[in-house]
């Protein structure tokens, strides 16, 4: 029998992530059925099962790409060592940029509806999003040893009030479609401003 490719095996991955996004976009991430998920992908039982055994398992898989995306976008702003306010825009505009219809952040919604209701899913968003936390807490390290914050900071504490602002502007811009960008990092500005 011959060997399928790593180019294959990815592909057929990814072409049942899209089909999962699409189903759980126009379907709902908790009415979605893997017979959805199956028949949406244009795959066999057996072909699809062989990548993901569960609806959970594809719901980790988009998890992980929402988060990593973030993730490697955070860790890049904080590779820069900007002022945190800078950091912050930059990331606000990588939020941004994932809330329309292509965008990650309108199935990260679900999914994170979908945590407080199932455990299993609990678990997995938990794990994704504390690596987020530890990624954000790098910026404002920096924000603290460059004087920008006072040396007495709390870092943990100030890590997930500025963690906060990335899912309250999402939330705010996807239910709402308000504030824009900059009207957010004015509010935001206001907040870290010592003076």
């Amino acid at each position: 029998m011959p060997r399928v490719s790593e180019e294959h095996l990815t592909a057929r991955r990814e072409q049942i992530l899209a089909a999962a996004r699409v189903c759980f976009l126009s379907k709902g991430l908790h009415t979605t059925s893997m017979q959805d998920l199956i028949q949406e992908a244009g795959l066999s039982v057996g072909a699809v099962y062989r990548y993901f055994k569960s609806k959970n398992e594809i719901i980790a898989a988009i998890a992980e790409t929402v988060v990593g995306g973030v993730q490697q976008h955070i860790d890049e702003v904080a590779g820069r060592r900007l002022p945190l306010l800078d950091s912050l825009s930059l990331i606000l505009g990588f939020v941004e940029a994932e809330l329309g219809p292509g965008g990650m952040l309108p199935i990260a919604l679900q999914v994170w509806a979908e945590a407080t209701l199932d455990p299993a899913i609990g678990a997995i968003v938990k794990e994704r999003y504390e690596s987020l936390r530890a990624s954000m807490r790098v910026l404002v390290a920096h924000a603290v040893e460059s004087g920008e914050l006072p040396p007495a900071t709390d870092v943990d504490a100030t890590t997930a009030v500025c963690y906060g602002f990335l899912p309250g502007y999402a939330l705010q811009r996807l239910l709402t479609g308000v504030p824009d960008k900059e009207t957010y990092l004015i509010g935001v500005r206001t907040l870290l401003d010592r003076r």
